[in-house]
């Protein structure tokens, strides 16, 4: 298990480590992608150009450009944004952080609980109009973009029905710090999280009720039957445990890629300013460090979720701690 656990430590480094290489030689190496010629605008004279690079040092080597753009990044924490001089990165992406992670947490525990009780619902019911049922809402479910869903409890909960007994609790769109009002925050996130989690009840309802059906065939489930198990301990204490392990698998990629911005439309649509929204818009600018920061940003989250995911595997399943 320390062997494990060391081994995958070493390969997030190396990982890590790549993804800062390769984002910076897109955004600072490809042939076109002048980053001073953006700074300086159009039109600028050679001599502009000239002052810009020297300025911002992009007349030295690249292999130099990447150590100083790494050292502010992760050691000195003085990177400043190329479109507003003087504007440090890391306090905006330390700003956005807690808005997104609100999001993608609260939508989790409602997509995590939702999912297993519809993939156990329909297991357990296979082939009967509750199964059915289950299934065609899940498709429902998987079909419906966010950005759609998201407009339409907007409709609905904004404007329409907002002056009604059901809704009139809603606040405006925005979002609400939790330190501040506990309350208040959990209003504002409450309709942020159904829209981001029915699309993720469905898939992993349906992907859950596959695992289990087939688990049930497996010898160890007759095994447990031929001891006189009920099917209810047999469901919930031996199938589910091994049929977990896709759907640990689906929940440290999602997690991982929406709290690195991967929630931009659910951020958009509610008018959350997390990080998603400041890569966005550090996009439509061409910001080079905040893209920078935001992408290495959710790098660390994809790749910590899938340490993450590779530890869970221990626990589940036993076989997997002497790899």
């Amino acid at each position: 298990m320390l062997n494990t656990l060391i081994r995958r430590l070493i390969q997030m480094v190396f990982v890590m480590f790549g993804i800062s290489v390769i984002v910076f030689l897109i955004f600072f190496a490809t042939p076109g992608s002048d980053p001073s010629a953006r700074i300086a605008g159009r039109n600028a004279s050679p001599e502009v150009l000239a002052a810009v690079r020297k300025d911002f040092g992009f007349d030295r080597p690249l292999y130099v450009q990447y150590g100083l753009m790494m050292k502010k990044l992760l050691v000195t924490f003085d990177l400043t944004s190329f479109q507003n001089r003087g504007q440090k990165v890391i306090p905006q992406l330390v700003q956005a952080t807690p808005v997104t992670l609100s999001l993608v947490i609260g939508g989790a525990i409602l997509w995590v609980i939702g999912g297993i009780g519809v993939g156990l619902a329909a297991a357990a019911t296979r082939g009967s109009v509750i199964d059915r049922g289950l299934m065609i809402l899940g498709l429902i479910g998987i079909s419906m973009p966010v950005f759609w869903l998201g407009s339409v409890m907007n409709l609905i909960t904004q404007s329409r029905f907002h002056d009604t007994w059901m809704f009139s609790w809603v606040p405006a769109l925005g979002y609400k710090p939790l330190l501040e009002s506990p309350w208040e925050w959990f209003k504002t996130m409450l309709i942020p999280w159904i829209s981001l989690a029915i699309l993720y009840i469905g898939l992993y309802g349906r992907v859950l009720r596959a695992s289990l059906i087939e688990a049930n065939e497996e010898d160890y489930i007759r095994t447990a039957r031929s001891k006189g198990l009920t099917e209810t301990r047999i469901m919930l204490r031996h199938a589910l445990r091994t049929s977990l392990i896709t759907f640990v698998t689906l929940f440290g990629l999602d997690f991982g890629a929406l709290v690195g911005g991967g929630a931009l439309l659910t951020e958009v649509v509610f008018g959350l300013q997390g990080v998603g929204k400041l890569t966005y818009d550090s996009l439509k600018s061409l910001d080079l460090p905040v893209i920078l920061a935001s992408v290495i940003y959710a790098s660390f989250f994809v790749v910590g979720a899938n340490f993450v995911v590779d530890m869970a595997y221990a626990i589940l399943d036993p076989r997997v701690r002497g790899r």
